[in-house]
């Protein structure tokens, strides 16, 4: 269901398998996701497809993702927009995505360790947001480092019934 011809080539260009355990090369590309580590996974490719599509990015924008993970939301964002910069809260699989985006010489994002859902207040505004670890509800900070017009994806809601939501911010937050 994805059209977007730049969202389909940054696809293509980023090599899921280099951002995934060596023993589940293998796995790599079928759309689940897989464990990374740390209790933590990477989201199926149609997952990080729709994210990334609904972001509506066209090149120039600077964008926050909310969650590094293995760094494979980030690979595909630093080919859709112009900056990205991720938080992780976990230093293993911070470090991991960085040293994997250098092997892939992705020059375009920043990571930091920190608490995601406070955001990055000093590079704000953002044009697009993308959380990538669900929630119960949108944080507040998130909608207030959103550019006039811009968009936030995420999956929130209860546990057992997350919903994926993107929200545009036309005013005040």
């Amino acid at each position: 269901g994805i059209h977007d011809p730049r969202v389909l080539a940054a696809f293509e260009d980023v090599p899921r398998h280099d951002l995934v355990p060596e023993a589940l090369w293998g796995q790599a590309y079928k759309d689940t996701a897989l464990p990374i580590g740390e209790g933590q996974t990477i989201s199926a490719p149609g997952i990080v497809a729709t994210m990334s599509a609904a972001l509506g990015l066209r090149g120039s924008e600077c964008v926050l993702e909310v969650g590094t993970g293995s760094g494979y939301q980030a690979a595909i964002l630093s080919r859709l927009a112009a900056r990205v910069i991720s938080i992780e809260r976990i230093p293993a699989l911070a470090h991991a995505a960085q040293a994997a985006l250098a092997k892939l010489e992705v020059r375009n994002v920043e990571f930091y360790l920190g608490d995601g859902t406070c955001g990055r207040p000093e590079d704000a505004p953002f044009e697009a947001i993308v959380v990538t670890a669900g929630g119960p509800e949108v944080p507040r900070p998130l909608l207030e480092q959103l550019t006039l017009g811009g968009r936030l994806v995420g999956p929130f809601g209860p546990r057992d019934a997350q919903q994926l939501l993107r929200i545009q911010r036309t005013g005040e937050a």
